[in-house]
């Protein structure tokens, strides 16, 4: 009598440990998809990453171990195919990619800034016809302009030159950088505005120290937008430079490829050299990049 006590008690008991409560349940599908989306991020990085990885330590290796065990690390480092590559010309096209670069970047900011802060804090008129105008630049191919442009470019007599390239990567992106500067300045409170107003700051002064400094998210993912798109832009470099002392780093490195013929492990070197400019600049401002192409892409 007492063993079927025991046994009807403990019962209850048994079927409660065998089942999960709600609250385990909600506990652990959280950890499920926090460790499901580390996995898809790792795997991300992973695939971005391994290229970037191969291809510097491809560098290092001879064109025997390229080929036949491209997989594996180098077995003895060759850190003289960088120097040598450096000597190919690689410094000079790195030089003329920076300072086209550069130069378009800083016209692209500027301009798309002043036009942005035109459009939206100033009472202008015909401001939606310049804002439609602004859309449809945005809509034009510029492999559809190359016969145009190399006319346009020889009567200024900017052809082969650097200024054909600084011109031409700033014409084609102030459209775009424009738009994504006015979507972030749309968001921003203008009562700062105001206040330096009231104070006496002229529009001058007030886009200077208080509209920059309020959009330098938005200002700082613009730059990196037009680095990237200046550092790796091959067809207009392609079409209006032919001086080799004058060459970027895309059309540069493909001469050296032409020239190199099947010295495979410098042309890994060159493309190595090519691609950490845009590494660095991009992880000291990732921060802000992120940041301004939410709030401005977003809008």
């Amino acid at each position: 009598m007492t063993l079927t006590l025991d046994t009807e008690r403990s019962a209850p008991h048994a079927e409660t440990s065998t089942t999960t409560s709600p609250g385990t349940a909600r506990r652990i599908r959280p950890a499920v998809t926090r460790l499901l989306a580390c996995c898809v991020f790792a795997a991300l990085a992973v695939a971005v990453l391994y290229p970037l990885c191969w291809m510097a330590l491809s560098g290092l290796k001879t064109n025997g171990e390229i080929f036949s065990d491209p997989w594996s690390l180098p077995g003895e480092p060759h850190w003289e195919t960088y120097a040598d590559a450096w000597d190919q010309g690689v410094l000079r096209y790195l030089l003329n990619s920076a300072l086209v670069t550069s130069a378009s970047v800083l016209a692209v900011v500027l301009i798309s800034a002043w036009a942005a802060y035109g459009l939206t804090r100033l009472d202008i008129p015909c401001s939606q016809p310049a804002l439609l105008l602004v859309l449809g630049a945005m809509m034009l191919s510029p492999t559809v302009a190359l016969v145009p442009l190399s006319q346009l470019l020889q009567a200024l007599g900017i052809y082969d030159t650097y200024w054909a390239l600084i011109v031409l990567y700033t014409a084609f992106k102030v459209p775009f950088t424009t738009f994504l500067i006015r979507a972030y300045l749309l968001g921003l409170p203008t009562e700062v505005e105001e206040a330096a107003h009231i104070d006496g700051a002229s529009r001058w002064q007030i886009f200077w120290r208080v509209v920059v400094p309020m959009a330098r998210p938005i200002l700082v993912s613009a730059a990196m937008l037009q680095a990237l798109f200046a550092w790796n832009e091959y067809a207009f470099a392609l079409v209006f430079i032919t001086d080799d002392r004058l060459k970027t780093l895309p059309v540069g490195l493909a001469d050296m490829a032409g020239r190199l013929n099947s010295d495979w492990p410098m042309l890994f070197a060159g493309l190595t050299i090519a691609a950490l400019p845009m590494i660095v600049v991009f992880l000291l401002g990732q921060r802000h990049f992120v940041r301004g192409l939410a709030e401005g892409v977003g809008k």
